[in-house]
């Protein structure tokens, strides 16, 4: 918490850091928790992560979300076994839940303009359904702390790594086929990176992640109610930001803050442009204002 306070009121990289709390307002983990509770270092590593790709690639920023032990330790990825029907362990599908509801395609079927798709009878459709989550929590098995082996897989306190990526374990990996998407189909006897680089690639390229997306940060950082023509406007840049690249954040908050709707919101929608402010940034945006000096960095933390 200190460091976050001393970074958010003298950091040379002010959007930088702005748009990092954005994203961990998205791609969340918490300290309440029975493991992270007792491990600030581990959350400030996790932290620091979405500031080195606050202004990367979505994809790589999703791989390393992933990857990450905090992550797998919070989500329960971290020690996801295989199936096992003689010791009646089946995959968790806790990850496999959140990763598509929370960190990329949402829960209904979206247009470009972030509104909901509609079936014959005018209901919105589902993206995904309970055999999806299935087959993705099956991807996500075989995955321990950094270092781990067939022979110290059960050893959690001897492997205990919340800095350092997961590690691949093959033996407690399903290498079964496994159905995701209506089409994507990953074949039987891929190793653990390789089913985890075709799962992501496929949440990566589905095509609510742009409009999802773009709508949560244009939401964190502008406007709570966005028009639907100003969240397609971003989705389209993070669709290409105009050099073939999908999900480019340097480009798609350009678009985001730059936009005329964020600009003049507050004229052509006097009566629903804008947000309440989160209070911990409303506290940050005061003692920026009165310009506080370093010296009483410790009266504020206190």
């Amino acid at each position: 918490m200190s460091a976050w306070w001393q970074q958010s009121l003298y950091a040379q990289d002010q959007l930088r850091q702005r748009v990092a709390f954005a994203l961990s307002e998205i791609f969340v983990v918490s300290e309440f928790n029975g493991v992270l509770t007792d491990y600030p270092e581990a959350l400030t590593q996790y932290y620091d992560l979405l500031i080195t790709h606050a202004f990367g690639n979505y994809r790589e920023l999703l791989n390393a979300v992933t990857l990450s032990p905090v992550m797998g330790v919070y989500l329960s990825m971290l020690g996801n076994e295989k199936p096992d029907i003689a010791r009646n362990i089946r995959p968790d599908e806790n990850y496999a839940r959140e990763v598509m509801q929370l960190f990329s395609i949402g829960l209904i079927e979206l247009n470009l303009d972030g509104s909901a798709k509609l079936d014959s009878n005018e209901t919105p459709i589902a993206t995904y359904e309970q055999d999806v989550i299935k087959g993705f929590a099956h991807v996500f098995t075989g995955w321990n702390f950094n270092g781990a082996t067939d022979e110290t897989w059960y050893w959690w306190w001897q492997n205990f790594n919340l800095m350092d990526e997961m590690t691949a374990v093959l033996a407690f990996h399903d290498t079964e086929e496994k159905q995701l998407f209506s089409g994507v189909l990953l074949p039987a006897n891929q190793s653990p990176e390789q089913d985890l680089l075709s799962a992501l690639n496929a949440l990566a390229e589905h095509n609510n992640v742009a409009p999802f997306i773009s709508k949560q940060l244009i939401q964190k950082l502008v406007t709570s109610n966005p028009s639907n023509d100003y969240v397609e406007r971003v989705a389209i840049v993070f669709v290409d930001n105009g050099y073939g690249e999908r999900g480019d954040f340097k480009a798609v908050i350009k678009a985001i803050l730059l936009d005329d709707e964020a600009r003049n919101g507050h004229l052509l929608a006097a009566d629903t442009f804008g947000k309440v402010r989160e209070p911990i940034i409303r506290a940050t945006h005061m003692w920026r204002t009165f310009k506080r000096s370093e010296e009483h960095t410790s009266e504020l933390q206190s």
